[in-house]
Order: C-alpha cells, then structure tokens, then sequence
C-alpha cells in the first residue's frame, strides 16, 4: 500500500533529555494508525516534529514521499492537526473560530464558510454556528476543533489526544467519526492513553520513554505478548502474601495486579498445580487486553 507517513531513525533531545529515541515506523494511506502510551513518553513530541512544530535533532520525515525535515512549507497543505488541548478561542464564536482557522490556510471567507456547512453536515454538528464557543460541551468544542483542524481538507489527520476530558459517549461518536474519516480515504494518526480506544486502530505502536517497545495490529499485539494461558485471579485475602510468594517461587509465570484481582500469564503448568491450595476466591481463563499486552510490554520493554 502507498505510504502517507515514513518516520527513519527520529531523535529528538531537549538539551540532556531525550524525548524520543531513534524510532522508525511507516503509516499506509486510510490507515487509522494509533501511538498509545502513558504521558510523557514522546507522542505528543513525535507529531509535533511529523507536523513541522519542531525540528528533530536527527533522523527523516517522509509524508507522501516528500521529505519534509528540509522542506515543511510544501507539505502543510497536506496536513490537518488537532492538538491535545483545545485550541478554539473561547471569546469567539464557532463561525469565528472557523473562518480563523480557514484564514491560516490563505482561504477565503467563502471557501471557508462553504467548507464549514459541509463539515457540520458530515459530523452532525447542530448548534448554533453564533454561539460562544465557552458555553459549549468538551465534547462539542472537540468536534469544532477537529473541523477546524481539516478545513482544508487535508490527507493526514493527525489527533492529539482528541478525546481526554471528554464524556464516554462523546468518545464513542467522535471514534465513529474517525473511522468515517478513514472510511472516505483519509490518513488517520491519533495519540490515546485509553486502551480501549486503541482497539479501533488498524495497527499502534506502544510508547515508552521515547522508544517504540511494539508495533502491529491489536491482535497481532495481544498473540506475540501472550503465548501461555493467561488468568484473572481472585485471591483470598489472607493468602495475598502466600500466593505472591509462590508465583515468585516457582516461577508460574508473569503477574500483574488490577485492582482486587491478579492477572497471570502461566507459563508453567506444573508449577500451576502446585498453586491449587485453596487460595482462591475463584480464577478464570481470559483473552489478553491491550492493557495487559501494555503492561507487559512495559515490565519487559518489548
């Protein structure tokens, strides 16, 4: 498939602080492709150099086969961005907000108007285009920043965090949103910490301290972390300490904690048995999360 994005060998260094550390990745046009980590682990960084804000200390930056390191200017029509924080002013208007925005892209009050009422046909926006965007929901404000953000009807959307703050059924309409986007044949590039968000990329890299600890589909994430059964466990209260040591002991096999249960990759059946001592409250087979492939991946840094 044609590459909209190819990222070679990226560094960025703030002074004696690396933010992120040699990483390459290549996103496929209408790809919705997900960075997901914790804060501060160099996304926001990252799309901060793709999208020109920055400069990298070293590596290439190839959007739609153009490399944009030495030549930004050329490709920032290309290119919509939606940053983490909202980026509307607050004292203005939606409408205002908008034709601000389409001003930054040279277009015309009526190039942008006209783009407007398409977007908010296409996102089901029914508010008032004269109301003040500081009496508006999270939810709402976020979806005139993403019509702000591809105005101009870029290729590559990238999405910073688009849906942090917002309500859970803001997100799930702003998600479909994405993959109507994708659907119609944009680049999609969006950033979350919310695991269950990143279900719905069609490949994530999983951040961490500025490096790329894996990259592939959901699925394929979930089959390379987890090989051996894993388990959500509910221990007896009074034999926490027991079983924890066992694990350890025996060397059963990965142990997480999530909240009042234990989840356990057993990659020693043997050693299982031996944990059967009437410890539990009760224990089940279950299928890998993200956030158990993230946690792991984390533990081990791959």
């Amino acid at each position: 498939m044609e590459k909209a994005l190819d990222v070679r060998n990226l560094a960025i260094k703030f002074d004696d602080f690396t933010a992120v550390d040699g990483i390459s990745f290549t996103v496929s046009a209408g790809e919705i492709f997900g960075f997901l980590g914790a804060n501060g682990a160099g996304k926001t960084t990252t799309i901060r150099a793709i999208c020109g804000l920055l400069n990298p200390t070293s590596g290439e930056i190839y959007v739609s086969g153009k490399n944009i390191t030495s030549n930004i200017s050329s490709i920032k029509p290309h290119i919509g961005y939606m940053s983490q924080k909202f980026t509307l002013y607050q004292d203005l208007t939606v409408k205002e907000n908008i034709l601000f925005s389409g001003a930054l892209y040279n277009m015309s009050e009526e190039e942008s108007l006209k783009r407007m009422k398409e977007l908010f046909r296409y996102t089901a926006f029914d508010r008032d285009e004269n109301e003040t965007v500081k009496n508006l929901s999270g939810g709402t404000k976020q979806i005139i920043s993403l019509c702000a953000s591809i105005l101009h009807d870029p290729d590559i959307i990238f999405l910073d965090e688009p849906t942090a703050g917002i309500s859970p059924v803001s997100r799930v309409l702003f998600w479909e949103l994405i993959r109507k986007l994708s659907g119609d044949g944009k680049t999609v590039f969006v950033t979350t910490h919310y695991m269950d968000e990143a279900e719905y990329c069609g490949r994530i890299a999983l951040m961490q301290a500025g490096k790329i600890i894996g990259l592939d589909s959901p699925q394929e994430l979930k089959e390379k972390a987890f090989t051996n059964p894993l388990y959500e466990i509910d221990v007896k209260k009074d034999k926490r300490d027991d079983f924890e040591r066992a694990v350890s002991d025996e060397r059963v096999g990965e142990l997480s904690v999530y909240g009042l249960h234990y989840h356990l990759e057993v990659s020693n059946e043997s050693g299982w048995k031996m944990l059967e001592k009437g410890w539990f409250e009760s224990y089940r087979k279950i299928v890998p999360s993200l956030e158990d492939v993230f946690i792991k991946m984390t533990k081990t840094g791959s």
